[in-house]
């Protein structure tokens, strides 16, 4: 499974994002997604998830209701909106993905992917 993440950027705090992780070699539906971000010193933490069905998005505490995860079935990918950015949200991003037998779960930690995508950097300034 090949992952690639991009979209990361540099934008101003209240801005917005889009981050894109596209699968080559297979579909992007057959997989659970998960986005991760680490900042600089800091543990990778959880951003948010899509089940393999397509309908059942997962989000961390700190991004709900600013971000949302949706999967771009014409570009066979998920994509993460990022809305009124916060300097706290600068980091570098990374999605993964893993099979689940599950179509509705996802895993909201980092040992519950095995593929990985490299990461795209966002900066957010104040």
């Amino acid at each position: 499974v090949q992952l690639q993440a991009s979209g990361g950027g540099v934008v101003q705090a209240g801005g917005s994002l889009r981050l894109s992780c596209a699968r080559s070699g297979g579909a992007i539906s057959s997989l659970a997604v998960g986005w991760f971000r680490q900042a600089p010193g800091k543990e990778r933490e959880f951003v948010a998830a899509l089940s393999r069905s397509g309908t059942r998005p997962y989000y961390a505490d700190s991004v709900k209701g600013r971000f949302t995860v949706s999967r771009d079935n014409d570009k066979n990918a998920v994509s993460l909106q990022m809305n009124t950015l916060k300097p706290e949200d600068t980091a570098l991003y990374y999605c993964a993905a893993n099979f689940r037998p599950s179509t509705q779960t996802v895993s909201t930690r980092v040992d519950g992917y095995n593929y990985w995508g490299q990461g795209t950097l966002v900066t957010v300034s104040s």
